[in-house]
Order: structure tokens, then C-alpha cells, then sequence
């Protein structure tokens, strides 16, 4: 008896700290729709939108002619080599891509994120472009973000969002210095 409730006990113990996903049992809540009908008459339905993504990028981006496409391999071997989280080297990151794809000669010698425009004007023939919003920007330019007491940030433009260390959707929150790119 003694064996046999102790049984029971460890049993329910497991099943208590243990339970199965509810999709493992075969319940999944089903996505929400939306149902209306359409100017012809028909019935149609749409998904419920149940998440808010800021400024997400739902176009692909179209390549701008007029820009080096060195650029757009540089953005894509940045993407190459980013990590999924920053490790506070985005200016290193970013000169490493540029070198490897042939944009510029030799290593960019600035050591702060926010003074990379300026250098990349000077010593590399890059321009500033006529670019307010990064997502504006082309795909393979740089952009240049200041910071007051810091060392700022720098990351390409990429085809699914920006790139420096580390990927993103969304492009860096600090003040924009400028968008750069070779033509």
C-alpha cells in the first residue's frame, strides 16, 4: 500500500512539474481573423495584426544604380560576419567589411564610430548623401550616428535592415550625423 501510494505521489508529482505543451496535446489557439465582405460582395477575411512593429520594413529595397556596388557587398559581408547581439565594435566591424570589399584601399584610422563620416568623406571619396531618414537610405551606405558622451554608432544599410556587430530591423535611436556612400 505504502509502495503504491508513493507510486501515486511521484506520478502526479511529474505531471504537475512536467505538463506537455498545450500543441502536444493537440490544442493551439487559432489566429484570429477578421471578416468582412468586399465591394463585390464576397466574403473575405484577414488576419488579425495582434503585435506592433515600428517602422518595420515590409518593401524590398531597390538597389540605387548611382551607388558603388561595392557597397552592396560590403553591406552583405557585414551581414556575414554580425552577431546577433552588439559587442560595442561597430566602427571595427564596419571598417572590416569596407576593406574586405575592396571599397577602400587601407583601414580607416578614426577611432570613434561618430567621426567615420568625416574620415570617409576626406581620405576615401565617399559623399554625403541628401538622406534624412536611414530608411531612406541605399542599400551598402554607411550611416553615421552621434552620441554626446560616447562614441557614437555606425552601421550599413542593408536589403532586410542595418548592419554593424550586430543586425537590425530597425536602424540606431541616436541623432543622425549622415547617410555616406560612394558614387
Amino acid at each position: 500500500m505504502r509502495k503504491l501510494l508513493s507510486l501515486t505521489f511521484t506520478i502526479l508529482g511529474c505531471a504537475a512539474f512536467c505538463p506537455l505543451p498545450a500543441s502536444a496535446l493537440g490544442f493551439s489557439a487559432p489566429k484570429p481573423q477578421f471578416a468582412y465582405t468586399d465591394a463585390s460582395g464576397k466574403k473575405q477575411s484577414a488576419e488579425v495584426v495582434d503585435k506592433y512593429y515600428p517602422k518595420k520594413i515590409t518593401q524590398p529595397v531597390v538597389a540605387d544604380s548611382k551607388i558603388d556596388p561595392k557597397l552592396r557587398r560590403a553591406a552583405t559581408i557585414a551581414e556575414e560576419r554580425a552577431r546577433a547581439h552588439s559587442l560595442s565594435k561597430c566602427w571595427h566591424f564596419v571598417k572590416e567589411a569596407l576593406v574586405a570589399a575592396g571599397v577602400v584601399k587601407s583601414r580607416p584610422q578614426t577611432p570613434l564610430a561618430k567621426q567615420a563620416g568625416q574620415e570617409l568623406v576626406n581620405n576615401y571619396g565617399f559623399k554625403k548623401l541628401p538622406v534624412s531618414d536611414p530608411y531612406q537610405a541605399p542599400v551598402g551606405a554607411v550611416l553615421v550616428y552621434d552620441a554626446k558622451r560616447a562614441a557614437g554608432h555606425v552601421e550599413i544599410r542593408t536589403e532586410n535592415g542595418f548592419v554593424s556587430d550586430f543586425r537590425s530591423k530597425t536602424p540606431s535611436r541616436r541623432p543622425l550625423i549622415g547617410v555616406f556612400a560612394k558614387t
